[in-house]
């Protein structure tokens, strides 16, 4: 209703092609942290659009309780909304949340009995990568039904896999959407994240497999 609290921010990467070419998607990779959301750019989020979006809430008699997940795009330097969300966003989600140190039940609960004002948000100072696999001609047209190979190799601690377009058919798991599953990796940096996120998805298979390699390439050393 009234107070809120930060997640990290996050960078998506919407277009199909390398290099941000191509077709829009629903997201074919993210970062987090994001390096050029600098303390001062971050200060500008706040006053000039934070603030005054749950000023106005208010303003409206809205007593809104949830997340507002805010898409920007930054034009010299100074942010701009696209979108707002009353969701959390995909692919961001899945760099924001395993970076989220916080119990995310008792963050819900804070905000249920309004107590958010108490609450200190603790973010892994890692950096976070995550790289979405989709099928073949995705944002098109594509096949559904692949048989999807997960190899016993594929260590659960050192990726995190999240299903989203996928089924169980017969005992096996197979493709059912254009965005099929992601990995994300933690590192020092996030050109090795987006490393550890390229290994893990080499070692799936599945027909007319596509993804991304060039995830956070405006931020190589």
């Amino acid at each position: 209703g009234k107070d809120y609290v930060l997640l990290a921010e996050a960078k998506d990467y919407k277009r199909i092609g390398e290099k941000d070419t191509g077709l829009n998607t629903g997201g074919m990779g993210a970062v987090s942290p994001v390096p050029f959301a600098s303390e001062t750019f971050m200060q500008k989020v706040t006053d000039k659009i934070i603030k005054p979006t749950v000023e106005g809430l208010q303003k409206e008699n809205i007593n809104y309780t949830g997340f507002v997940f805010i898409g920007l795009i930054k034009v010299n330097n100074e942010p701009y909304v696209i979108e707002y969300n009353c969701r959390m966003g995909d692919p961001e989600t899945e760099v924001v949340m395993p970076r989220l140190k916080n119990d995310l039940a008792e963050l819900c609960l804070a905000a249920a009995q309004h107590t958010l004002s108490d609450v200190q948000i603790e973010t892994d100072p890692r950096s976070a990568a995550t790289v979405v696999a989709v099928s073949g001609g995705y944002p098109g047209n594509f096949e559904k039904g692949y048989k999807i190979a997960f190899p016993s190799s594929l260590e659960e601690r050192e990726f995190i896999i999240f299903q989203a377009g996928t089924k169980e058919k017969d005992g096996d798991i197979v493709t059912n959407g254009g965005r099929v599953l992601c990995a994300t990796s933690f590192a020092e940096n996030i050109p090795a994240a987006v490393s550890k996120s390229r290994e893990a998805l080499s070692k799936i298979k599945f027909d007319d497999m596509y993804f991304r390699k060039d995830i956070g390439y405006e931020f190589e050393a």
